[in-house]
């Protein structure tokens, strides 16, 4: 990190203003002296300040030289973000913006490794550099922070406490200033969801010019043209607003903070800290998929002991209502019954599943729930729903009951009963509870302290608090959440261990009645955007692909195997086996590999892939013994070699290879497939063909 001052010299306006004074005879020569030299004090003091990475192939400019802070980007030497706009705008004190200038700054460094309790990589290797910038507009501090790692970078606001702004002074954001104006952006290609509409991050990607994208959801990635992949995102999301992204001019992308029901974007005080913004960095896509930049940028665990937190896998009463073969109401098709719950629990222990899912077990889903979430009872079950036989019976089975709370948005309602509802939970030893806010975009209902309704996004700063007060909640009855239509993850599992998974794009429900359902490349696109942010549970393992013929609309446009890759490659601690039981026990010997891929690893490999054509994930069983690996295609059926360099060079292996048939086709053949096996180690390489929509679960068993 070094600084520099600008060199003493006139500026266009300094000149004109010279020339025209030297014209005003009135003025005596001490007059026009301090007219210029005024404005040259501004230029004086003129800074810029850089940050690299610990490899030196990324650093960061920050700059006050247009009388503004801006911070650039240059990677391998190459300018990627260019000049850019920084800042806050305030309801009371407005813009802190414009006449920002460096006052001071100080950096450090850091290189240590942190375990994780669970998860995709269980020792995460934190090796950055630190800039902290206090920039002044002569009234008031801003404190910036930047930390540059070797995958990316991160920068946060700080307000602190000062003369101006003593401790607990109210503060609204109105706007926030942050630009991210990309370099090489008329050739560059974006992947991206619209953000603030209706149906919250639950579209198809679009791949499409950077030009072309309006308001975009984060993670947000894109590549230029040289190739070079970057995804904005943000991390440590806590009490404040989410960060979307608005393009104004072109390839200028501008922070656009989701605002309250009455407009204001965020209501603080003084002392607060925005999240991180993020900027992965990688020369090829896969370089983002072995990314830690947004676990690095969180806290350490704050919950203490969390032995209590379990991954694992589970089955449960879902498909069936989403085929319409059962009914979350009360009725005779109700799927929540004691008598299929047992079912499912039998099941489950058969095949060494974990948990059963049950959803429909409460009282509020007869009539109209989906607009009267206010209905809902999170403590009393429907009459042919017996909790404590239900829970007690599983026990015996060594299979836990996993809770279901749906809100339908009606979150001051939920927030009402939570601690009851969670006191039951734990009384009857139900440990992991899966919530749900299924609400259109902006029609989350909140009741305010004057009794008066408010509707306020998913993403919205109340949003972010409510959703991060159910996990707080729950870790005080040691359960674990898995949220669905939720507020996008930004890393705060490490925080917050029991915040298990989320939801937060189309899942797999979407083939049951989606319009149109998942494409092909919808999972091969999931790993580069939607999951750099963190887990999903997205529920994969359907057997039977097209309960409504193969030409059916609603129907899985994958191959079977595809759906085996699905558990390798769309990383989860919590994966659902999602089918019903009876189209498991049609093919077994597929089944398998569910029954045995683990979801908790000791480590995880990208080995290959672009973004929405393919991918190809390697990872180590938390044991370390044995390795898996899955790969899958878009509708393009591909070949890929793979080197296997990542296994032990000590050891051999028992590849058990899951593999689509020579015919294997989504379309019009999804069922053909092949199961074998073959002894390998780590000098070799394997060649897999994925057939369209197709792919490869194999199991590395250690010799």
């Amino acid at each position: 990190m070094f600084i520099k001052a600008k060199p003493f010299q006139l500026t266009t306006l300094q000149q004109n203003l010279y020339s025209q004074t030297r014209l005003q005879r009135r003025l005596s020569p001490m007059c026009i002296a301090l007219a210029v030299s005024s404005l040259f004090s501004a230029n004086l003091v003129a800074q810029t300040v850089t940050l690299s990475s610990p490899n030196q192939h990324i650093q960061i400019s920050l700059s006050d030289d247009t009388g503004r802070a801006e911070y650039k980007i240059d990677f391998h030497g190459k300018t990627i973000i260019e000049p850019s706009r920084l800042g806050l705008v305030f309801q009371s004190i407005g813009e802190l913006g414009q006449g920002l200038r460096i006052k001071s700054s100080h950096s450090a460094s850091t290189d240590e490794k942190w375990q994780q309790p669970w998860g995709e990589q269980q020792w995460i290797k934190d090796q950055h550099n630190q800039l902290s910038v206090v920039l002044t507009d002569g009234k008031i501090n801003l404190n910036l922070e930047f930390k540059a790692f070797d995958d990316g970078i991160g920068f946060r606001y700080h307000l602190a406490e000062q003369a101006a702004l003593p401790a607990h002074t109210p503060l609204a954001i109105t706007d926030e200033l942050t630009e991210f104006n990309i370099g090489q952006s008329d050739k560059a290609t974006a992947w991206w969801i619209p953000s603030r509409g209706w149906n919250r991050y639950e579209y198809l990607y679009r791949t499409s010019a950077l030009s072309q994208v309006d308001r975009a959801h984060t993670p947000f990635t894109f590549k230029l043209v040289d190739g070079t992949h970057l995804s904005i995102h943000e991390a440590a999301l806590v009490d404040f607003a989410s960060m979307t992204l608005d393009q104004q001019r072109d390839g200028k992308l501008k922070a656009d903070l989701t605002p309250w029901s009455d407009g204001i974007r965020v209501k603080t005080q003084a002392g607060f800290y925005t999240p991180w913004r993020t900027i992965q960095i990688a020369d090829k896509a896969t370089g983002l998929l072995n990314s830690h930049l947004i676990l690095n940028l969180n806290e350490p665990n704050k919950l203490g002991d969390v032995s209590w937190v379990k991954p694992g896998k589970y089955v449960g009463i879902w498909w069936g209502m989403h085929l319409n073969e059962n009914t979350w109401g009360s009725g005779p098709t109700h799927g929540a019954t004691t008598s299929e719950t047992k079912r499912y629990i039998d099941f489950a222990a058969k095949y060494q599943f974990d948990g059963v899912l049950v959803e429909g077990w409460n009282q509020g889903w007869d009539g109209d729930w989906f607009h009267n979430g206010d209905q809902f009872s999170f403590t009393k079950a429907y009459d042919d729903f017996d909790l404590p036989a239900i829970t007690a019976y599983g026990a015996q089975k060594g299979v836990r009951l996993i809770g279901h709370h749906e809100t339908a948005g009606s979150v001051t309602h939920y927030r009402n009963q939570m601690g009851d509802a969670f006191a039951l939970y734990e009384k009857h030893g139900v440990t992991q509870v899966k919530t749900g806010y299924v609400a259109d975009g902006g029609q989350i209902k909140r009741i305010d302290e004057n009794g008066i309704t408010r509707h306020e996004w998913h993403d919205g700063q109340f949003m972010v608090g409510e959703y991060l007060h159910s996990v707080t909640e729950a870790a005080k009855h040691h359960i674990s959440i898995n949220t669905h239509e939720p507020i996008k993850d930004t890393g705060l599992r490490r925080t917050y261990p029991n915040w298990l998974a989320r939801e937060g794009a189309r899942g797999q429900e979407y083939n049951a009645w989606g319009s149109p359902p998942n494409n092909p490349e919808h999972t091969a696109m999931l790993p580069f955007t939607r999951m750099l942010a963190g887990p999903m549970d997205f529920t994969p393992g359907i057997f039977d692909l097209a309960p409504k013929g193969l030409d059916a609309e609603n129907r899985v446009q994958t191959t079977l195997m595809k759906q085996l890759a699905l558990y390798v490659v769309l990383y989860s601690p919590i994966q659902m086996a999602a089918d019903l039981p009876r189209n498991y026990q049609k093919h077994l010997d597929a089944f398998q590999f569910i029954r045995d891929v683990p979801t908790d690893w000791y480590q995880s490999i990208a080995l290959a892939g672009e973004v929405g054509d393919y991918v190809v994930f390697a990872r180590q069983a938390k044991d370390q013994k044995d390795w898996y690996l899955g790969a899958l295609t878009d509708e393009t059926a591909r070949t890929v070699t793979v080197k296997l360099d990542f296994l032990d060079p000590h050891k051999r292996y028992q590849a058990q290879i899951y593999r689509d048939g020579a015919k294997a086709d989504w379309k019009t053949n999804p069922y053909d497939y092949v199961i074998e096996t073959k002894e390998v180690s780590a000098k070799d390489s394997l060649t897999l063909q994925l057939a369209s929509s197709g792919g490869t679960a194999i199991r590395f068993k250690a010799l």
